[in-house]
């Protein structure tokens, strides 16, 4: 099931959204998250901890999106990724309103795959997501 980010306003960036659940986490956890690769194991624990509590994705999708935007900037610094405005046929297919784009001109979407992790759990850690994203850009 895709979560749409619409209900945010148009001048949120995805590096806003990142910087404020890294303060999120700060205050809530005294976890720091320093946007490196190996940080993201940190945020697997945190949306795992709350997969854990079961509220309802509703109460918890704006820090999802957070974490998913957490995740993107990882990216945006260990790859040079850039974050893109989906088209309208790409909203429809990630349920986002942006996502990244790798320099190898891939297309990946961080926001959906935070949800993921909550959703799904362990199996789509972000962590291995960032991971893999980092591998094939490099390739």
């Amino acid at each position: 099931m895709e979560h749409a980010v619409t209900d945010r306003p148009a001048a949120t960036s995805p590096a806003r959204l990142a910087a404020d659940i890294v303060a999120v986490v700060r205050e809530g956890s005294g976890i720091r998250l320093d946007y490196t690769l190996g940080s993201l194991a940190s945020v697997d624990r945190v949306i795992g901890n709350i997969r854990r509590e079961q509220p309802p994705i509703e109460a918890v999708l704006p820090a999802l999106q957070g974490f998913g935007a957490y995740a993107g900037q990882v990216l945006v610094l260990a790859t040079s990724a850039t974050w893109v405005v989906f088209d309208a046929d790409q909203r429809d297919t990630f349920g986002q309103a942006f996502g990244l784009r790798t320099p190898d001109g891939q297309v990946w979407n961080p926001l959906g795959r935070a949800v993921q992790r909550y959703e799904n759990g362990p199996q789509d850690s972000l962590r291995a997501f960032c991971l893999t994203v980092a591998e094939s850009a490099r390739s």
